[in-house]
C-alpha cells in the first residue's frame, strides 16, 4: 500500500481537530483563530501539494505475474486519443454545468419575482427554469458520446 493513502485518515483527523480548535478560538479570540487556521490551511494545501508530486512521480503500474515492458505498452497504446477525449468529456460536464447553474440562478430569481406578482404564472416561470437545466443534460449527452468514442 502507499504510504500516502495510509496516512489519509490520519490528516483528516488532524484536520478536524485543527479546524474545531480554530473554530473555538474564533469564538474566543478572533485574532489567534485566524492564525490557526490560516495554518490549517497551509497544512491542507502543503499535503494536496505533496499528494500531487508523489502521484506525478509514480512509475507506471504493472499487473501481477506480467512483465513491465508488456504493461507499458499496453497503456500507452491509444492513450492521447482517449485521454483527450475524457478530458472532454470533464469540460463539457463542468462547462455545462456551470453555464446550467448561472441560467438557472438568474431564471430562478426573476421567476420568484414574477410569481411573487402573479402566482398564476407559476407554470410557465418553471418551464423557462428547466430550459435552463436542460443545458448540463447537453453537456452530459456530449460527455457520454465522447467517453463512447475513447
Amino acid at each position: 500500500m502507499n504510504p500516502w493513502f495510509a496516512g489519509i485518515p490520519l490528516a483528516l483527523i488532524l484536520t478536524v481537530v485543527l479546524a474545531a480548535g480554530a473554530v473555538f478560538l474564533l469564538r474566543r479570540r478572533r485574532r489567534a483563530g485566524i492564525k490557526v487556521m490560516l495554518g490549517v490551511n497551509g497544512l491542507i494545501m502543503a499535503g494536496a501539494l505533496a499528494l500531487l508530486a508523489a502521484a506525478f512521480n509514480a512509475g507506471p503500474a504493472t499487473a501481477s505475474g506480467g512483465s513491465a515492458e508488456a504493461a507499458v505498452a499496453m497503456a500507452t497504446e491509444g492513450s492521447d486519443s482517449s485521454s483527450a477525449a475524457l478530458i472532454g468529456a470533464a469540460i463539457a460536464v463542468a462547462g455545462s454545468s456551470i453555464g446550467a447553474a448561472i441560467a438557472v440562478a438568474y431564471t430562478g430569481s426573476a421567476a420568484l419575482a414574477a410569481m411573487s406578482e402573479r402566482p398564476e404564472i407559476f407554470g410557465r416561470a418553471m418551464v423557462v427554469v428547466g430550459l435552463a437545466e436542460g443545458i448540463a443534460i447537453y453537456g452530459l449527452i456530449i460527455s457520454i458520446i465522447l467517453i463512447g468514442q475513447a
